[in-house]
């Protein structure tokens, strides 16, 4: 929305500077976007006066002239055909910049005579399209900035003009009226109250109305009078001005004025050459394919069902948009119809979309107009019409009626404090409303019918703190109660975000993928079956609820890998879906390592990522979301894991904790993922909570007792499980073996075919008192016991 200054100032009696009116534009939600302020444009144009004119001795069009200026003498060659003595102009000097030719100028020779500047005309000023010669003033001292002189005589030629952002919920501020109002309610100025004319009709309107029935929910109202007589030039200066400057070309008197309370009212008006209308006009809905030449000089087929105004049974105006190019005004026109109407918001937008037309009328019509001002616009309109283009005006004709948009709410002057948290003096709350134009009955506020927007006691609210200015709002901390406050997050949450936080401290970076993947990545990982299959999917690569969190993680290695990056640690927290009913799905986190463990490094520190990482990375995000620290580590995984490279954290055989391991092979050939990629899953579900529900950190807890570490050397068949041998060690007595580790594994030499040599360190920590030698042998003989027995292995001669 555009406006200028002194357009503003016709509505608003104001003292207040520019710059005091746009901040409080943007306070009142009016979001300023620009200012264009021609002064700005013409700094350094100055008055000079022309105190001889000769004849170019090389060019009979130009004339070499002798200017008196602020500094002196100079001289200017110049081609206009009113450059001659006496006369007073405007000097761009060489270095300035002219709008109007994109150029700069600087000292030249014409025709071998040397010409230190230029005079302009106004075309060349960009101040209209006037360039038949340099521009003539009358008064003014030489050296007086032209800005200056055209603010004493032709003060619309400096104007400021104004550009505000318009929300959908404010239609009355795209008239100027509107926004004047609310510059008046927040104390700038004085609202001017709106002239308002009544014409009484000469004769009856020859031309008739109807509304159809298919159309009477979509025209509320509309009205129409004949002017004849009209004669239809240019408009005068003062409204020329004011459409120029907001970027509107001045066409004629009749549609100008159409123009002019389309911004200056928010109130779209249409005009039809009278003599081109065939019989009445019938506001009806389209049946779809009804050709118009609209005044774009655009032929638009009418989609089904868009309000059209019918004349002799053609399409002659898109209802509420754009009039057609046969029945628009022309210079030769003497009779005008005038019409108003009030249009559904909605069928205008929906038509409006349909035939991809931006115009001014729609714009304003799909936001919703006054509709109690249907009426007086048009009598507005017809006073300016005999004012400016003469004629004789007939009785209006109406079909249909304004909308009943009559509301009202009561204002509880509390709620500002309640809502919005500023204290405002019920009578301040009362004076504002009243200012915006409500009318108050006791507490009820009835709503202007310019105000689409207040549907309720909250925007008698926001309309009261808007105007009063949120920037009045003071932060004030909020009550808080006494004692420690309730924890908010479920244990769960606090579980999900320290396994976040562990896996980015442990060097991943986390990812959040689609829950939906394709039924052949789903298959993979135990997933694909038509119980969690999309009946709508959003695309084909999208059709099954995820199984696991490693398809999404690997497509995102895949596209890495494909871009160079081959080094990649991914994570994922969120819910994988075993099922198609509500519970059957399971939150745990993902982890995914690709590559190796850093870049290339001259001590050779670099090496390709193993089970042994994922086996890490999964004890420690157990470890920080609080499972205990005695789970078994089993051989075997899922299928998606390398057979024989992989395992699970387990309390018992049934209760898996985590998942870890190499990824199977065809798994990643399937994925597009290259080399060796490891990865682990945690079941944050599946790890018990701590007693009371609360999870806490373990007590700290230290031993001023010896520990004692024993190795042992075990041969066992060459199929035994290390593991097996580390379990059944640590079986011996779990009081007090804290810890048992493998540290060598050696294979053939003497100890024959199929044997396997297996070393370990078991760490002995004492709990009562320090152990004798006796108890050690004790416990060594049940170490190798539980070991023979389990994997059939015998200690190492």
């Amino acid at each position: 929305m555009k406006f200028t200054l002194s357009w503003l100032k016709e509505h608003l009696e104001t003292e207040a500077s520019l710059d005091d009116i746009l901040y409080a534009l943007t306070d009142l939600g009016l979001e300023v976007e620009g200012v264009e302020n021609p002064r700005d444009r013409l700094r350094g144009f100055k008055l000079v006066k022309v105190k001889e004119a000769v004849q170019h001795p090389d060019a009979d069009k130009l004339r070499v002239c002798q200017v008196e200026t602020d500094e002196g003498m100079t001289q200017i060659v110049c081609g206009a055909p009113n450059a001659r003595a006496g006369i007073t102009a405007v000097l761009a000097k060489p270095g300035m910049y002219i709008p109007g030719l994109d150029i700069t100028i600087s000292v030249g020779k014409i025709r071998g005579v040397e010409s230190h500047g230029m005079m302009a005309s106004e075309r060349e000023l960009e101040l209209s399209d006037e360039h038949s010669g340099i521009i003539e003033l009358e008064g003014g001292e030489i050296g007086m900035e032209f800005a200056d002189w055209l603010a004493e005589h032709d003060p619309a030629k400096v104007d400021p003009v104004i550009e505000i952002a318009i929300t959908p919920n404010r239609p009355d501020a795209l008239g100027v009226h509107g926004i004047a109002r609310d510059l008046a309610a927040r104390g700038l100025g004085t609202l001017k109250p709106l002239t308002t004319e009544k014409v009484a009709g000469t004769f009856p309107n020859p031309i008739s109305v109807e509304i159809t029935e298919a159309a009477k929910d979509g025209c509320h109202v509309f009205a129409g009078r004949l002017i004849r007589g009209v004669k239809n030039g240019p408009s005068p200066a003062w409204l020329q001005d004011r459409l120029t400057a907001i970027g509107l070309r001045p066409i004629s008197a009749l549609v100008d004025i159409t123009n002019f309370f389309t911004y200056d009212r928010n109130r779209p008006l249409h005009v039809f050459d009278a003599d081109k209308v065939e019989g009445g006009l019938v506001i009806d809905r389209a049946k779809g394919g009804e050709a118009l030449l609209a005044l774009d000089e655009k032929t638009y087929a009418m989609p089904e069902g868009a309000l059209c105004i019918f004349a002799g049974g053609k399409v002659e105006s898109i209802g509420g948009i754009m009039g057609g190019e046969e029945t628009g005004v022309s210079g030769e026109t003497v009779d005008v119809f005038l019409e108003a109407a009030v249009w559904n918001t909605l069928d205008i937008a929906k038509a409006g979309r349909a035939l991809r037309i931006n115009s001014d009328a729609r714009y304003r019509n799909e936001r919703g107009i006054d509709p109690a001002y249907n009426r007086q616009a048009m009598e507005d309109a017809t006073a300016m019409i005999l004012a400016l283009c003469g004629g004789e005006a007939s009785e209006v004709r109406v079909a249909g009626a304004e909308p009943d948009v009559v509301r009202a709410y009561r204002l509880d002057t509390d709620r500002v404090q309640s809502l919005v948290g500023m204290e405002i003096a019920p009578e301040r709350q009362v004076a504002i409303l009243e200012s915006l134009g409500f009318e108050m009955e006791g507490e009820m506020a009835k709503v202007p019918s310019w105000r689409p927007d207040i549907l309720g006691e909250a925007d008698l609210v926001e309309e009261v703190a808007r105007v009063e200015s949120l920037t009045k709002l003071e932060p004030k901390p909020m009550s808080r109660p006494s004692g420690v406050a309730k924890q908010i997050l479920t244990p769960m949450q606090v579980r999900e975000s320290a396994a976040r936080h562990q896996a980015a401290a442990l060097g991943f970076n986390e990812c959040v993928t689609y829950s939906f993947i394709d039924g052949t990545s789903a298959a993979l990982f135990g997933g694909g079956t038509d119980a969690v299959r999309l009946e709508n999917p959003i695309s084909s690569e999208m059709s099954h609820m995820r199984p696991d969190l490693l398809p999404g993680l690997l497509a995102a290695a895949a596209r890495n890998q494909a871009r160079g990056f081959a080094d990649l640690a991914l994570f994922e927290c969120g819910p994988a879906f075993f099922g198609g009913e509500p519970g059957e799905q399971r939150v745990q986190v993902s982890g995914l390592r690709v590559g190796a463990t850093g870049p290339k490094d001259v001590h050779g520190e670099r090496r390709a990522v193993d089970t042994f990482d994922a086996k890490a990375d999964a004890e420690a995000v157990l470890a920080a979301i609080g499972a205990p620290a005695k789970a078994q580590v089993l051989h075997g995984a899922s299928g998606w894991f390398h057979p024989g490279r992989s395992g699970r954290i387990c309390l018992g055989p049934k209760k898996v904790l985590a998942e870890f391991g190499e990824l199977h092979p065809k798994v990643l050939k399937e994925m597009g993922v290259k080399g060796t990629a490891v990865a682990f899953t945690v079941y944050l579900e599946e790890v018990p909570m701590p007693k009371g529900g609360k999870i806490a950190r373990q007590a700290f807890f230290t031993n001023d007792l010896q520990a004692v570490e024993r190795d042992f050397a075990f041969v066992v068949d060459r199929d035994v499980r290390a593991l097996d041998v580390m379990n059944a060690a640590g079986g011996a007595d779990k009081a007090l073996i804290e810890e048992v580790r493998l540290f060598d594994e050696f294979v053939g030499g003497s100890l024959g075919e199929g044997k396997k040599s297996l070393a370990i360190t078991v760490r002995i920590q004492p709990t009562e008192g320090t152990l004798k030698e006796k108890d050690l042998e004790e416990l060594t003989a049940q170490i190798v016991a539980k070991v023979g027995k389990a994997t059939g292995g015998t200690l190492r001669g």
